[in-house]
């Protein structure tokens, strides 16, 4: 069908039909050469003569393909190690689809454990600069990127921005000083080397601004609780109401009366600093930078265009959701943003602690309807900052995150000091696959009602192509589904839709690779493609075949996107079902 000069909304386009047959089950079958016809229908009452293009859309399955005779894409499998191990072993259906990241700090800082830490599974490692000096992150980096290069994993590297700190105290202490019900406490912006007994510094000098005797002082969103006896000048005299653990570098909030107290900072979202960090980030090629404390979509844009001057790279902005102002303009900051971070133990400061669930899912919500990833993070497995074993309790904490469909789940505290990190990340991992596996057995897949994402007739293509691919790929139970993708854009809507097979998405970018990593169900690997879809088809069955990844008779779903050039004048999207002979 060819469509000329025309606009229509993702609703114009769907499937219709496919021409004279049952649904087709694929296991244990012998087929023909026989081409099965996909009808689309188009309401063209509501597309308008305003667009010069020829678009060309085209849906087939093609039963009985066998493998091809062409010379492979160059050189390797382009997989990584830990996913090309996994494949082998588990097959399609084993793979785990909620991707990881791990918090990297002194407890896993040396080379053999980031290693430790890629082959269990880590598809994203997270250097917090409000720990550390810039000479041990930038160490960190490279050791990353060397064992990638080397060792041949594929783990991405995120910079969490320290951000204003205004929320932050600290008692001085190397480790978590215990506060006992009763005992006055004195907190001060006053700075000084060490600890003194009973003290803690504030990083902003006007914290205890619109204070007053009475109001209660939280730390960590309840770890411990003062009530405000006396102030002084800029400084607060609190009396421990509820003793618990003063962690170093802790979150603080003032409340009053059941409710917190607002103030207006009027500080900038990134600090000197930060801007420092981030020229550090883009200078050793990290992929990710996750913003602290967004209150509003300006800065997120402000950050971007920083970027888009200064590298060269394509690093992908993410933003932490750890404020009521956040949730106030969480759709702006969503659209604006690469990706998401529900920091949930910034947040529970800010929200009553059982608004936490449900607010998750709503955020989690919003950034599949926006075609947008989102990590999960804080306090997953807390208690394995000390314990070999997490409470069971944790254990369902992190099924809920995976039963929401996030893309990623997170270890913060776990990982960077605690003495168990591999085995944390073991427990997500283990976790996150049953609880997929479960969805998948008990037919649980969470179907969007699709939010519209493009306006023009190219966009909505795209966008409806990937979807009926989705719908294609769950109702005839295929492998998985193979992707070739410049920019990512086409793996993206299709890990949208969640589907139960696995998303294989071939790219010759490196920064769209590693941007890849943190979608869930999608498999980035790094070939070289050509500007022939069916050649890029066939080389690649060809070199999965040649690792043994695909076998005789593994059925793949096959959606790919072929841009205007001058030998095809034609944009061409296809879907097409190969099985492997």
């Amino acid at each position: 069908m060819i469509l000329k000069s025309i606009v229509a909304s993702a609703s114009d386009l769907s499937v219709v039909s496919v021409a004279g047959n049952a649904p087709l089950e694929f296991k244990n079958r012998v087929f023909g050469g026989r081409v099965i016809r996909l009808g689309f229908r188009f309401n063209r009452g509501r597309w308008k003569g305003n667009e010069r293009f020829d678009f060309k859309v085209r849906a087939a399955v093609e039963v009985g393909v066998g493998s091809s005779k062409s010379k492979a894409l160059q050189g390797n499998s382009g997989l990584d190690v830990v996913s090309e191990g996994e494949l082998t072993v588990k097959g399609f259906a084993g793979l785990r689809k909620t991707k990881l990241v791990c918090t990297i700090g002194p407890a896993c800082s040396s080379l053999e454990e980031l290693e430790n830490l890629a082959t269990g599974g880590m598809n994203v490692a997270r250097l917090n600069m409000c720990h550390g000096t810039r000479e041990w992150h930038r160490d960190v980096i490279r050791k990353i990127k060397k064992l990638n290069e080397e060792k041949g994993f594929c783990v991405s590297v995120m910079i969490d921005t320290e951000g204003s700190q205004i929320h932050v105290v600290d008692h001085g202490a190397s480790s978590s000083v215990k506060v006992e019900e009763g005992s006055i406490w004195h907190f001060t912006a006053e700075h000084f080397e060490g600890s003194r007994p009973f003290t803690v510094q504030t990083n902003y000098t006007g914290f205890s601004e619109d204070i007053e005797v009475g109001d209660e002082l939280v730390i960590d969103g309840g770890m411990a609780c003062f009530e405000v006896v006396e102030k002084k000048g800029n400084d607060l005299h609190c009396k421990c109401i509820d003793a618990g653990l003063f962690l170093p570098g802790a979150k603080f909030s003032f409340w009053r009366d059941g409710k917190l107290v607002r103030r207006n900072y009027k500080l900038p979202t990134l600090s000197t600093k930060d801007w420092a960090d981030i020229d550090l980030g883009i200078a050793e090629g990290v992929d990710f930078f996750a913003l602290s404390f967004v209150n509003h979509a300006d800065s997120v844009k402000d950050l971007k265009n920083y970027l888009s001057t200064k590298s060269t790279k394509s690093i992908k902005v993410l933003s932490k959701i750890e404020s009521l102002e956040s949730l106030h303009k969480l759709e702006e900051i969503v659209r604006a943003s690469d990706g998401i971070m529900v920091a949930r133990g910034d947040l529970g400061v800010e929200i009553p602690l059982e608004q936490i669930p449900t607010v998750q899912e709503d955020i989690i919500y919003v950034c599949r309807q926006l075609n947008k990833p989102v990590i999960v993070a804080s306090q997953l497995l807390e208690s394995m900052v000390e314990y070999p074993t997490p409470t069971r309790a944790e254990v369902a904490d992190v099924s809920e995150a995976v039963r929401q469909y996030a893309d990623a789940l997170m270890l913060s505290g776990e990982s960077a000091i605690g003495s168990y990190g591999r085995k944390a990340l073991a427990v997500l991992d283990m976790t996150s696959s049953r609880m997929e596996s479960w969805n998948r057995e008990e037919n649980k897949q969470n179907l969007l009602n699709h939010n519209q994402l493009g306006a023009e007739l190219p966009e909505c293509i795209t966008e409806q192509i990937c979807n009926c691919a989705v719908e294609m790929a769950n109702n005839l139970g295929v492998d998985a589904i193979f992707v070739y993708t410049k920019h990512g854009h086409m793996a993206s809507l299709l890990s949208r839709n969640r589907p139960n097979p696995p998303i294989f998405a071939f790219t010759d970018d490196e920064s769209t690779r590693m941007a890849l990593n943190l979608l869930w169900g999608v498999v980035p690997l790094l070939v070289d493609l050509s500007d022939d879809a069916e050649s890029n088809i066939s080389k690649s069955v060809q070199l999965m075949e040649s690792k043994g990844l695909i076998r005789q008779g593994d059925v793949v779903l096959v959606v790919s996107d072929i841009a205007h050039t001058r030998s095809s004048p034609m944009a061409l999207q296809s879907i097409q079902v190969k099985t492997i002979a």
